[in-house]
């Protein structure tokens, strides 16, 4: 082994020392450098309006149109001339109406002879129970006894009820059901009329009153002689099924 030149003289004692100063150097050049901010540089425009006014402008030319002057008013004679009225008028005398005390007034004589006592008939309303004679449905014509008539009537009733009865959809919708009860009355023409409905809901009345009032014109009851109006009541059942 060479000895050295220099044995006293060590290069690599303090070679750590620096190379962290390097180092450290270095880590602040390269933090630095992050650090620095840049902006874009942005030109500004500057639009300039000019506004310029233009005074040459074409005006119209105008024409004075010359109107003639009204004429003046006519003016009033000199001299009013007075004409006298020729013809005598005569003045109509109202009389007076009112009467006083001294005014006599003769007692007016009517005889009993003379008077004319007009009947006034009741239009009474019998019940269908109680009628001598009971409306005649269309098709019971022939039917001999009373009682048979009026059960034909009310057969007849029942059967046009089940034949025309629809029931209504929104009531099908919402299943209202129940029993409605009918009134009206079949007057001396032998025509429905007057009539009365109670139910649980309005869709139902509406139904059965549009029944009642589709039945047939009959032959009216009769009370005494003569056409009666007749009471009937009767209810129907809206049921789903």
């Amino acid at each position: 082994m060479k000895p050295k030149k220099n044995p006293s003289a060590d290069i690599g004692r303090n070679s750590s020392l620096y190379f962290m100063i390097g180092l450290s150097a270095v880590l602040f050049v390269i933090w630095q450098s992050f650090e620095i901010k840049t902006y874009e540089k942005t030109s500004e425009v500057l639009d300039v309006v000019q506004v310029i006014d233009n005074m040459d402008e074409d005006v119209p030319m105008t024409q004075t149109v010359m109107t003639t002057p009204p004429p003046p008013p006519p003016k009033a004679p000199a001299v009013i001339e007075i004409i006298e009225d020729v013809e005598d008028i005569e003045e109509t005398l109202i009389e007076s109406t009112e009467t006083n005390q001294d005014t006599f007034i003769e007692d007016a004589i009517v005889r009993v002879d003379d008077v004319v006592v007009e009947e006034e008939e009741e239009e009474i309303i019998v019940p269908f129970a109680v009628i001598e004679n009971a409306p005649i449905f269309p098709g019971c014509e022939t039917c001999p006894t009373e009682e048979e008539r009026r059960s034909c009537f009310n057969q007849k009733v029942q059967e046009h009820i089940r034949q025309n009865l629809i029931y209504p959809e929104a009531a099908l919708e919402m299943r209202i059901t129940g029993r409605v009860f009918l009134k009206f009355v079949i007057d001396a023409n032998g025509r429905v009329s007057g009539i009365q409905k109670r139910g649980p809901d309005r869709l139902l009345e509406n139904e059965a009153e549009r029944i009642i009032a589709a039945l047939p014109k009959m032959k009216p009851g009769m009370q005494r002689g003569k056409p009666a109006q007749v009471n009937y009541s009767i209810p129907i059942n809206f049921q789903m099924q």
